[in-house]
């Protein structure tokens, strides 16, 4: 009887070694990483990437594509050998990055040396003096110029509906392009880097200032209907998700005319959105606009 219990117990203490060690090893087994959530970091607000070469597509202009990759339109025109009127056409590559420099030789200080000296011409042989002729010169009377006729001007002038107040920033007077509050103000991290004004649909946008219409299509994606009108060489404006356009390229613009209707945005809001390039690069439209 004794030898049974000693066996009996010999069994529990052996089953029960055991259990520990299995405790034990699914204790430093590896525990199983908890569920990440997968967050993709790229965003819309990447730095933008201007490829070195441009193939032309049908309904761009040289305004466009400098405004697509925020370059200056006045460099792409130099970098391609283009002039005025500035047109390009579907099919042609330009490029878009500034062409390498060429390096011109400079003689080193030996090869300057050895040139020979260049001996300055004789001067001239100075004229014989002539004899003094005295002649008399009547008075000259003060007589009045006539005045120029006055010129009138044929350019349309501003519409009542884009009457409104202006400032003068660059030698430009600038006015609101339509009418509502900034629901969007200017955010320099955006992808489209300009102000959302909201409005109802189908009211009046017109030109923010004086200038001439560069481009007017919807070959630029994310931007709807856009407008884009040049005031100077450094100063351009857009107007984006119109619902109706009203001017083509080449029309001259007074501040305040007509040039489209307000439409819908990609996301579904009524609203106007309104640029300002300076060299190319965008910057914030209230520093151009009136104060309200």
């Amino acid at each position: 009887m004794a030898r049974f219990r000693f066996a009996h117990s010999r069994r529990w203490s052996s089953l029960l070694a055991f259990v520990l060690v299995l405790l034990s090893l699914s204790g430093c087994a590896p525990m199983a990483p908890a569920p990440v959530e997968q967050r993709d970091t790229r965003t819309l607000q990447q730095s933008l990437v201007v490829p070195a070469v441009y193939a032309v597509r049908r309904g761009d202009t040289l305004y466009s594509i400098a405004f697509r990759y925020r370059l200056d339109w006045r460099a792409v025109a130099e970098w391609n050998g283009i002039g005025p009127p500035y047109l390009i056409r579907p099919g042609q590559t330009l490029r878009l990055v500034p062409p390498p420099r060429r390096l011109t030789a400079v003689p080193n200080r030996s090869q300057r040396s050895e040139q020979p000296a260049v001996t300055p011409p004789a001067p001239p042989p100075e004229p014989q003096a002539r004899p003094e002729v005295r002649q008399t010169v009547p008075p000259v009377q003060n007589t009045p110029e006539p005045a120029e006729p006055a010129t009138t001007s044929n350019q349309p002038t501003s519409t009542a509906a884009g009457a409104g107040p202006k400032r003068r920033v660059a030698g430009i007077d600038w006015q609101w392009p339509t009418a509502g509050r900034v629901s969007r103000p200017f955010d320099p991290a955006a992808t489209r880097r300009g102000i959302g004004i909201t409005g109802r649909e189908g009211q009046p946008v017109v030109a923010a200032a004086d200038g001439e219409v560069v481009y007017s299509g919807t070959a630029l994606i994310g931007y709807g209907e856009l407008i884009i009108i040049k005031h100077s060489d450094t100063l351009l404006s857009a107007y984006a998700h119109n619902r109706v356009r009203l001017v083509e390229e080449g029309a001259r613009i007074r501040a305040g005319q007509p040039i489209a209707e307000m439409g819908i945005s990609d996301r579904n809001l009524e609203l106007l959105h309104f640029e300002v390039r300076r060299n190319g690069q965008p910057v914030d439209p209230m520093d151009f606009l009136p104060r309200r």
